[in-house]
């Protein structure tokens, strides 16, 4: 952390000099040979903002901090939703609190990860003087249960929020597609079919919204049946066809996607850009790229060009399948088809660079091209550049991006910020730098850990020997019913029958007992799980 310091000190005293050249002579001098910053190529970056004047946090922005730190401190130690209520409304200091729409919604991510947190938290912000919930408030928390398997308080709270007139059609959506995820399909239709319940009608819009979350979850034929039982009297629109197409890729049908290009022809609906991108994504991932390049050229002739988005689906799945030359060379056919690249392309070209071991590429890329075309980093940007330099064992370079993130006010650090570091201290065999990662995360940025993340930490205690934080994190992570790999649990009951910690592997045996039980979350994470 001590160099992150010095980066933003350096940051922080940029205005004192009179020119960009003088900056950039101490900044050398600054950080020594290892780190030069090319101020110029930041003109018009987001990051400029950080460099051009000082960024004192405002009072409002430290009692809001404040407040948060007030309220999760009281949080952390309760068991239950009820707990988690009293302990709040109980404590004389969380009940001066004012609670605004930005708070609650913070709270509400701060815990959605861990529902019983968040319900209880949710219940006390009802109560307080003055204020009142948002609609968007109450779907966040109906995801939050749904994610976390408590379907039947899901179905409670949208109950609930019937009885009150809040109910949108992006709530039921939200409600069918956790009960989907959990295998119950055909409450998901059933809900459908009693939409009037809600005080809301069948439509092309709530129609699309059961098919595809139907289709997401491998339920493509039950979609299809459904859509010809529908269509006499609710009429389809390009969506729909695009819905099935999708789906049809995904179980890995791409005759009946291409059929339904056609089907969408008939029915006097264009296929578009994402009807051919879907169907050249699920060809990339078959490596079957003579098809892919007939689609572009078929693209072409339909009068339907590529698009960025065709681009980066198209390079996204290329080094994903390991073709890393393939992938680069869609950059190039980009540019030559005078395509502007936008920040998910930048994302993905500096993910493709950094596998094929072209970091200073990336980082022209970073400085010098999307400041150019004055295009924005978000934090998926910063988290590729802060992955890449990890898998190239630059710490240094990692945390001064890291420091840049966690000063922007244009984007948030994430837990997958911090990820790639974690791994990479913790294959270094320095496991107090993950504490003090570890801390940034939770207690800095207030931010929940999810399976990923839960897995590389306690894998990574156990081979530091610091067996007793890894048990720590096994039971938060089982008290907030997320289940953890088999093979988490058996090298942590391996650690705790060596250490003579009975009654632990007992807890981890029981643990382990239960593991196909319907009630604690399956979930997976986009990072990788690797440990």
């Amino acid at each position: 952390m001590v160099l992150r310091s010095r980066i933003l000190s350096v940051f922080n005293i940029f205005p004192l000099f009179q020119s960009k050249a003088q900056f950039a002579v101490v900044s050398r001098s600054f950080f020594g040979r290892s780190f030069t910053l090319d101020v110029s190529a930041l003109d018009g970056h987001p990051l400029s903002g950080n460099l051009s004047s000082e960024q004192p946090e405002k009072c409002g922005d430290k009692r809001r901090k404040h407040d948060i730190d007030v309220i999760i401190n009281k949080v952390l130690n309760a068991q239950s939703e009820s707990e988690v209520f009293q302990s709040l409304a109980q404590d004389i200091e969380c009940n001066k609190i004012q609670i605004t729409h930005s708070l609650a919604t913070r709270l509400l991510h701060r815990f959605q990860d861990d529902w019983k947190s968040a319900i209880g938290v949710f219940r006390w912000v009802e109560t307080c003087p003055g204020y009142k919930p948002l609609p968007e408030q109450y779907e966040k928390l109906v995801d939050i249960l749904g994610k976390m398997k408590q379907m039947e308080k899901m179905k409670e709270l949208v109950g609930e929020i019937c009885e009150n007139h809040l109910v949108s059609l992006n709530t039921i959506a939200k409600m069918m597609r956790r009960l989907a995820g959990a295998g119950e399909w055909k409450e998901a239709v059933k809900i459908f079919d009693e939409l009037y319940k809600f005080g809301l009608e069948k439509n092309t819009e709530s129609m699309n919204i059961l098919l595809d979350t139907l289709c997401k979850e491998h339920k493509v034929e039950q979609a299809r049946a459904l859509f010809l039982e529908l269509k006499s009297h609710i009429a389809p629109n390009a969506n729909t066809y695009n819905i099935f197409i999708h789906g049809w890729c995904k179980i890995k049908r791409a005759e009946e996607a291409e059929w339904t290009i056609e089907e969408m022809k008939g029915c006097g609906f264009r296929p578009c850009v994402i009807s051919y991108s879907t169907i050249i994504q699920f060809f990339c991932s078959q490596n079957k790229f003579y098809r892919v390049y007939e689609l572009l050229d078929e693209m072409e002739a339909q009068g339907c060009p590529p698009n960025v988005v065709t681009f980066t689906t198209t390079m996204n799945s290329f080094t994903k399948s390991g073709y890393i030359d393939e992938a680069l060379q869609v950059a190039e056919k980009m540019k030559v088809a005078g395509c502007k690249p936008d920040t998910q392309f930048y994302n993905a070209w500096i993910h493709t660079l950094g596998r094929a071991g072209h970091v200073e590429e990336a980082l022209n890329v970073f400085t010098k091209e999307m400041p150019n075309g004055r295009i924005n980093p978000n934090t998926s940007t910063f988290n590729s550049m802060i992955a890449m330099f990890c898998h190239h064992k630059q710490e240094q370079r990692a945390l001064e991006y890291l420091g840049i993130l966690e000063q922007s006010p244009y984007c948030k650090a994430d837990v997958q910020s911090f990820y790639p570091l974690l791994k990479l201290y913790f294959r270094d065999g320095k496991t107090c730098k993950c504490l003090n990662i570890l801390d940034d995360v939770v207690k800095k940025h207030h931010l929940c850990l999810d399976l990923a993340t839960y897995t590389l930490l306690i894998h990574g205690f156990c081979r530091g020997n610091k067996y007793e934080r890894a048990y720590q994190l096994f039971k938060e992570m089982i008290g907030q019913n997320i289940r953890p790999r088999y093979v988490t649990c058996s090298l942590l009951l391996k650690e705790m029958k060596e250490k003579n910690m009975y009654g632990a592997a007992e807890m981890i045996e029981d643990v382990m007992k239960k593991m196909k039980s319907p009630g604690m979350k399956n979930c997976s994470n986009p990072a990788s799980n690797e440990v």
